[in-house]
């Protein structure tokens, strides 16, 4: 556990905490943390989680401005949260599986990487996921259930145990995330009565 760590750790859950209330400065937070986790995961030899991060600065900006910019004019908080079709869903995993063993097969046959397969599918996943939560989809929460779960035993192996505490507390706040877009999504919808229950 270093120094570094902690910072990208505290910025993290600040990053996810302000995701959950829709404020538009959780990507500030996640573009200095997943900065740092881009360093961390090269040294343990996490080829596809370094990567990772590294999209996840990318994205920070992509996201920032979605956020701050929505389509048709809407104020900062009023880029709308929608729901993804069951066939967007299934083309999705479809991509991610597919990409999983690609980039497995080729971590395995041509570096040292570390579970390369796991490390490729939470990759693969979280990046479609992070696309979700730049454009607000509902489901991005209970994909990010599964994706943590897989992060998890890939951060205790590594021995970055202070990272997976921080996972394990994303399972929570995926939960709560997800119960709180669904509410506004209702809202959003007009069904008022099930968005207070």
């Amino acid at each position: 556990m270093s120094g570094f760590e902690i910072v990208a750790v505290v910025l993290a859950i600040a990053y996810l905490v302000l995701a959950i209330k829709e404020s538009s400065w959780c990507w500030y937070a996640a573009f200095v943390s997943t900065a740092i986790y881009t360093w961390l995961f090269w040294d343990v030899s996490l080829i596809m989680e370094s990567l990772l991060n590294a999209y996840y600065m990318a994205m920070a900006i992509y996201g920032w401005y979605q956020w701050r910019n929505p389509a048709g004019g809407e104020q900062v908080s009023g880029r709308p949260i929608v729901r993804w079709q069951l066939q967007q869903h299934m083309q999705a995993f479809a991509v991610v599986i597919v990409l999983t063993f690609a980039s497995g097969y080729f971590l395995t046959a041509n570096t040292g990487a570390q579970l390369p397969y796991l490390d490729s599918f939470t990759t693969w996943a979280s990046v479609l996921t992070t696309y979700m939560v730049a454009k607000k989809v509902l489901e991005n929460w209970l994909y990010w259930l599964v994706i943590n779960a897989c992060a998890i035993y890939l951060y205790v192996d590594r021995e970055l145990y202070l990272t997976a505490l921080l996972f394990i507390s994303y399972e929570v706040m995926a939960v709560i995330g997800f119960i709180r877009w669904y509410r506004h999504y209702r809202l959003q919808s007009g069904d008022a009565s099930l968005a207070a229950a």
